[in-house]
């Protein structure tokens, strides 16, 4: 499979394809505007406390207070809390991380009104963005990401991923951190370690450290709430989950994103260095990679599949809804049965990437289309689950309904990629209403006055609709002729199949656009 990440820089932010076989199936977006993310590490203030939801909402800067639960407090939260509140009890005096000191782990159900109290200071961590009307979700088990492994404070434990399968390379990766792990920390070992040396890990994990003391020593200027440790960035941080040695290529139109890009993938994969590529070319480097248009075709609330068949996606505050439509396809001489198996399945394929592609997130409801048949239901049911195993996101699905629909739901960390494909009528500019098409030939002669007498322009060429341009053209004595007589300027017809009925263009003699 060919993998490829194409990058586009641009003053709002950057956006992220990824293709696989030239298919667009990710697509990611890093705004610039964007101040809270997910793994972000703040210092807030206990705002309130709600005992009938065992919660509590923190003050963090956000203009809704964020979300804490008390199961989202951690086993180590005591040892947390008291290191914060010894730093932060105003004598200006700092303690080191390293001299911090263990507590009893918390109780599995207990009541967050014993452990936090109004107003007193607390470390969270961002696990999902505020959506919609709600503020973030946070956690105070804190974690920090790279790209081997996950560094967690006040832990004591090496856990290491079930995706390594060797039962020998877990062992070897277990005894290699253990050896280099200093006290009071914890490690949870990625996917990516698999195969690397001591060097390697260590140097990770010593980089994390650091990440995480410097984090500490801000603790004892604290006065407000405020930002701690930021998470890389989200073109890094896509990159460190994702770049595997799958991919062949990241293009990047933008040279000092490119250098970053290309030092960041340096220090975390050397050997991938030389695939990063910077793009030059003329035409935009989505237009390029016919990374646009595939995004006009996917966003849309139709989604097109092969042989006639669609897709309706619709979305509301509780749920998404897809359903499944075999259009055309439904008048193929295949039985019901088997026409409504293929279907299905080729719908499924494109719901995955969807799924990701939108990062669909919450209740997922498929209506697929209804088969009567037991063992097809279950074929489709297989299928689906194979197609999910990629996604990196966590999700759950069930069988098929007795009424042919699927539950799928899907860990939503930050708020559903949207992008709306209309455009504004040319014609009408969305009003929905046009000038008199009568009156059209009057504007086109007050425009080319305009320019030929402000402007003291002597060659224009008119680019408008076919028809328009044959009635301007018609007879012995047309209008354009007319016109250039009448204005003294050589007036050339020019029509564009492209235009809507009543669109137009002026262009000089260097072919420079006048009219905006």
């Amino acid at each position: 499979m060919n993998n490829e990440l194409v990058i586009e820089v641009a003053s709002s932010g950057i956006s992220i394809a990824l293709l696989e076989d030239k298919k667009l199936v990710e697509l990611n977006r890093d705004k610039n505007s964007e101040q809270f993310s997910v793994a972000d590490i703040y210092l807030g203030k206990v705002k309130k406390i709600m005992p009938a939801l065992n919660a509590a909402f923190v003050d963090i800067g956000h203009e809704k207070d964020a979300f804490l639960h008390y199961l989202d407090l951690g086993f180590n939260f005591q040892s947390l809390n008291n290191y914060i509140l010894q730093n932060t009890s105003g004598k200006g005096r700092f303690i080191p991380y390293s001299k911090a000191r263990k507590a009893p782990y918390l109780e599995k159900e207990g009541k967050i009104a014993n452990y936090l109290k109004q107003g007193q200071p607390i470390m969270v961590q961002i696990v999902k963005e505020s959506i919609s009307t709600k503020g973030p979700r946070l956690t105070s088990e804190i974690s920090i990401a790279g790209r081997n492994m996950v560094l967690i404070p006040f832990s004591d434990k090496v856990s290491i991923s079930q995706k390594i399968a060797s039962v020998e390379e877990k062992k070897r990766l277990k005894r290699l951190v253990e050896s280099i792990i200093p006290s009071n920390y914890g490690v949870i070992i990625r996917t990516a370690a698999e195969g690397k040396k001591v060097a390697v890990l260590d140097s990770e994990l010593r980089g994390l450290i650091k990440r995480w003391e410097t984090c500490c020593e801000k603790l004892s200027s604290f006065k407000k709430p405020e930002l701690l440790m930021n998470e890389i960035s989200r073109t890094s941080a896509i990159l460190r989950d994702m770049l595997n040695g799958s991919f062949n290529s990241i293009h990047v139109d933008d040279e000092g994103v490119y250098e970053e890009i290309k030092e960041y993938v340096g220090s975390i994969a050397p050997e991938k260095e030389k695939i990063v590529k910077l793009y030059n070319g003329n035409v935009p480097i989505f237009d390029q990679y016919n990374v646009s248009k595939q995004i006009k075709t996917l966003f849309g609330r139709v989604v097109p599949l092969r042989s006639g068949a669609y897709l309706i996606i619709e979305h509301t505050e509780a749920l998404h809804v897809i359903d499944v439509n075999s259009g055309i396809r439904a008048k193929s001489g295949n039985n019901q049965e088997t026409n409504a198996l293929e279907v299905n399945l080729m719908a499924a394929e494109e719901i995955a990437r969807q799924l990701k592609l939108r990062d669909m997130g919450g209740i997922i409801v498929v209506d697929f289309i209804d088969m009567y048949d037991g063992e097809n239901r279950q074929i489709l049911y297989n299928k689906m689950q194979k197609l999910m195993e990629g996604d990196r996101a966590k999700h759950n699905m069930l069988p098929l309904s007795k009424f042919g629909l699927m539950q799928i739901t899907r860990q939503r960390v930050r708020p559903e990629t949207h992008i709306n494909t209309n455009e504004t009528c040319p014609t009408c500019h969305g009003t929905g209403q046009i000038s008199p098409s009568v009156l059209f030939d009057i504007q086109l002669h007050s425009q080319l006055d305009y320019y030929v007498k402000k402007k003291k322009e002597k060659y224009l060429t008119l680019k408008v609709h076919p028809y328009v341009a044959s009635f301007l053209t018609k007879g012995l004595f047309s209008k354009r002729l007319y016109w250039s007589f009448k204005l003294k300027c050589l007036i050339r017809v020019k029509s564009v199949p492209s235009f809507t009925f009543l669109e137009f263009e002026i262009v000089n003699r260097k072919g420079e656009k006048l009219t905006e």
